[in-house]
């Protein structure tokens, strides 16, 4: 019959001899990469390793919704946030798209949930249209209804009056062909649609939270002469 205090202190034997052994085969490793590093030849092994890394992270980096969906500013433009846009892919992954069928979303809730300030809190009236590549719509100023834009299609640019701008008194950003962009104009402020898109026709929806008489003294027209 095996004794049981041997079996015990040789089980406490191996127990504290395979820390140091583990300890002594870790510092063996890392002295061997060390050695590695030093040969020449490392210097392809480390080059490609750092490429792929930057690869993963600019993957990572593109893949993620925030990346497409923030206050954004493209070459050019002003930024969203003084366009008071906020812009989202069409295209998985996005917030706007819950499956295969494509994108869904309210457009009162969504501007408010994203901070787009200053549009319509309900949708007493509503169009919905198309601009043809080279053609505008709105360069107006309502003064009786605020109004919440939804925008997709083309590459189109969106155009808003805001006096913070010097010297020229608007934001202008640029929507791309596979986004989708929510925006706002509040009563008051002139807002326009440009198609410059060479092919594709931009498609939009306007939500006013009171009827705008087009033909009324409530809303000025061509505002912006270079549109």
């Amino acid at each position: 019959m095996a004794n049981p205090r041997r079996i015990s202190h040789s089980n406490n034997s191996q127990s504290v001899e395979n820390p140091f052994q583990f300890q002594t085969q870790s510092l063996s490793y890392l002295s061997s990469v060390k050695h590695l590093l030093k040969k020449p030849q490392a210097f392809p092994f480390m080059l490609l390793l750092l490429l792929l890394l930057t690869w993963v992270s600019l993957r990572l980096q593109y893949s993620s919704p925030s990346h497409h969906e923030q206050w954004g500013k493209d070459d050019g433009d002003d930024g969203d946030f003084k366009a008071n846009l906020f812009r989202f892919r069409s295209g998985l992954p996005s917030d706007i798209v819950k499956d295969k069928r494509g994108w869904l979303l309210n457009p009162v809730s969504l501007a408010l949930q994203n901070g787009v300030k200053g549009g319509a809190m309900s949708c007493v009236s509503v169009h919905i249209g198309e601009i043809r590549p080279g053609c505008v719509r709105g360069n107006h100023r309502h003064y009786t209804c605020n109004e919440t834009f939804v925008i997709w299609g083309a590459k189109t640019k969106f155009r808003v009056e805001n006096n913070q701008i010097v010297n020229r008194g608007y934001a202008e950003v640029t929507i791309g062909e596979d986004e989708v962009a929510v925006a706002a104009s509040p009563s008051g402020t002139a807002h326009a649609l440009v198609n410059v898109d060479p092919l594709h026709s931009t498609f939009f929806m306007g939500c006013q939270d009171s009827t705008a008489n087009s033909n009324s003294s409530n809303t000025d027209f061509n505002v912006w002469k270079d549109l």
